[in-house]
């Protein structure tokens, strides 16, 4: 008898997990991406101001996930998928499903970006981006969300010497966590001496897509001189689904993929998706709350047709919002108290054990 196959369109932080489950499971999985390996979207800061600790975490070849050894995996760009056929095309080839997760992810400044990539490729980005900033005496970081945050934070822990300022355009940053984590955002950032202009909107074209790291001065909406600076790291949110190969019809009015709670695309027979590329509540929360686990249960469900788990999207962004400092790691709770990982753990706990192990299933050390 024939296994069922699954293809996961998409292996970055939510596809990779969800692959990772079904891959123990009794179906062939086809894993697609358009990058070489895990090239993660966390951790922004980390990646800018310290871009090979970076890598050591969130920058991995597939080879090397022990789980993902018996599946097959598809290093190409999505080009289109036929709903009737159950098929999806990657350049010139078709790939038949019969269930098909679409995890594809958004577009999201320079950093997350779509299109293929080879491994030669993915370095000269980390390293453009970071030698932007180390030959900046002045950095500007506009936006208010964690991706912002942590940047400033960072860039600052690493270069002391540069005047690092934050922009954003509420009284407080990160309006999506409880306002504990920005009490706590708030003080690590005065600390490393960072200079916080509150209250600032940038006047920027409808059309900007912030996808770069550009020269000041920034313009302010919301009234003030404009603030100069050698380099500025637009962290905005302004966010592009990536579904330009899907059919309009599976998609809401801004272009994320319709879900049902059980991450079951609604018209689409044997279709899911996870992620930030879909629509399951106003902060896209099944990115970052494990739902992978839930949509691998699903699938292994709908296989056999029994009743599918919904899943409950929390109310509040949590997790990691500043990243590896001296002292260690602070995750937040969805109350925005904060467990912090000591900074020996880091290396010889948290990464090896719970991630790599507990998380992944196991990862193959790579070369250094």
């Amino acid at each position: 008898m024939t296994r069922p196959r699954v293809v996961v369109a998409g292996l970055g932080d939510s596809g990779l997990l969800t692959a990772i489950h079904l891959a123990r499971a009794d179906v062939d999985v086809v894993g697609v991406s358009s990058k070489p390996g895990l090239v993660s979207g966390q951790e922004l800061g980390l990646r800018l101001a310290r871009p090979a600790d970076w890598a050591r975490d969130y920058r991995i070849g597939f080879d090397r996930f022990r789980r993902l050894d018996r599946a097959e995996i598809v290093h190409g760009e999505l080009t289109g998928l036929d709903p009737a056929a159950r098929t999806v095309a990657v350049r010139d080839r078709e790939i038949r499903y019969d269930v098909l997760v679409v995890a594809t992810g958004v577009s999201n400044g320079f950093w997350r970006r779509p299109g293929f990539q080879t491994d030669a490729d993915v370095t000269a980005a980390l390293g453009s981006a970071h030698d932007r900033l180390a030959g900046s005496a002045s950095v500007l970081v506009v936006g208010g969300g964690a991706a912002a945050v942590t940047t400033a934070l960072q860039v600052a822990c690493r270069w002391p010497e540069k005047r690092v300022t934050l922009a954003f355009p509420g009284r407080r940053a990160l309006p999506q966590h409880h306002p504990r984590v920005w009490d706590v955002a708030r003080r690590r950032l005065a600390d490393a001496g960072v200079v916080l202009l509150p209250e600032r909107r940038a006047d920027v074209p409808d059309d900007f897509a912030a996808d770069e790291i550009t020269a000041g001065p920034v313009a302010w909406t919301t009234g003030g001189p404009a603030t100069a600076a050698d380099a500025v790291v637009w962290a905005i949110g302004r966010v592009r689904p990536n579904t330009g190969w899907l059919p309009a019809g599976l998609l809401d009015e801004h272009g994320f993929v319709r879900v049902e709670p059980t991450l079951r695309v609604p018209g689409a027979p044997g279709v899911f998706a996870i992620g930030d590329v879909a629509a399951t509540d106003v902060l896209r929360s099944s990115a970052r709350n494990r739902a992978d686990r839930l949509l691998a249960r699903n699938i292994m469900a709908h296989l056999v047709d029994r009743p599918l788990r919904e899943f409950a999207a929390p109310r509040r962004r949590w997790g990691s919002v500043l990243g590896p400092e001296r002292d260690g790691l602070r995750v937040f709770s969805p109350a925005g108290r904060p467990f912090r990982f000591p900074a020996w753990t880091l290396d010889r706990v948290l990464q090896p054990w719970i991630v790599r192990r507990g998380i992944y299933g196991g990862v193959r050390p790579g070369i250094r």
